[in-house]
């Protein structure tokens, strides 16, 4: 901007107007807004990430320790030689690769399960209109109650009565899930709820049967959820140690989570050899949450939107 020039008692004088201060303003504004929207809440997310990733990071570095160093005082952080030998002795020292083959026969079967049965149940709930389907609704939600400890022996009663404890001591485990879980069911109800009516009756109108609208407009407009039900079933199945501990006898239909046992004896603890199974145990459960955490956290945060 050009200078201007006036007039005091007979004087000239001279005024610059400079953009500087202004454009200074500006930016202070400017980056205390990225400070408080972004810079501020990822600091605290990745701060409070963190305090979450230190045990995994422990477990995974006392793996890598020999059994001196993993009581040593005060603690050590790092090992002073990395024993990377653990892991092969692990899975030497019990039969992993068998136990994981298990374990995944198991959580593959109950996501099936849970897949075919729960969204069924769950579109009848939401879209079909039928006497009764409150009532029914709230008697399953109030299943939810009652904690797996307490129907767990009229459960293995049952089982054993039908002989399936005896000849088939996995089915107890898969069995459940192809009838579908309370809390599954109510989230994709809520999910399916939140799909426009106007999909469904269109398709009425041009003569499609509920099951063609159930499996050709709902599904594939729900997949976010049904991700998000598979992965919680997977996780799970996977992690499961009661079940197993009650209906698997036989060492040869161990779970891996079952399975980590063999490095307690009754004298000692290798736990060298425990904490890298361990760490085998949860690192495919961080890949897989990985790979499908954007549609788990999109089913969630979907659900019971309208």
């Amino acid at each position: 901007m050009a200078n201007t020039s006036y007039s005091v008692n007979g004087k000239k004088a001279t005024n610059q107007h400079s953009p500087q201060p202004l454009i200074l303003k500006k930016k202070k504004r400017r980056f205390s807004v990225v400070l408080k929207k972004s810079i501020l809440p990822h600091a605290i997310l990745m701060s409070v990430g963190f305090l979450f990733l230190v045990p995994f990071l422990w477990l995974f570095l006392t793996s890598l320790k020999t059994p001196d160093e993993i009581f040593a005082i005060p603690p050590k952080w790092l090992p002073s030689e990395w024993q990377w030998s653990n892991y092969t002795d692990a899975t030497q020292a019990i039969p992993f690769f068998k136990y994981i083959w298990n374990t995944v026969v198991i959580c593959l079967f109950s996501v099936a399960g849970q897949l075919l049965s729960a969204p069924l149940v769950a579109y009848g709930f939401a879209k079909m209109k039928f006497k009764g389907r409150n009532v029914l609704f709230y008697i399953m939600m109030a299943t939810m109650i009652l904690p797996y400890q307490v129907t767990m022996i009229p459960l293995y009663v049952l089982y054993t009565k039908m002989g399936i404890v005896e000849n088939a001591p996995t089915l107890p485990l898969i069995l459940p899930n192809f009838f579908g879980a309370a809390f599954y069911i109510f989230l994709l109800r809520q999910f399916f709820m939140g799909i426009p009516n106007e999909y469904s009756e269109s398709a009425k109108m041009d003569g499609a049967s509920e099951f063609r609208i159930y499996w050709q407009i709902i599904l594939p407009l729900s997949k976010p959820v049904l991700f998000t039900v598979a992965l919680l079933t997977f996780l799970a199945a996977w992690s499961d140690y009661l079940g197993p501990l009650i209906y698997l006898n036989d060492p040869e239909t161990w779970t891996l989570s079952l399975g980590l046992r063999g490095f307690i004896g009754s004298n000692q603890i290798d736990w060298s050899m425990l904490m890298a199974s361990a760490t085998m145990f949860t690192v495919p459960i961080v890949i897989l949450y990985f790979f499908v955490q954007r549609q788990f956290i999109e089913g969630i945060s979907m659900t019971g939107f309208k």
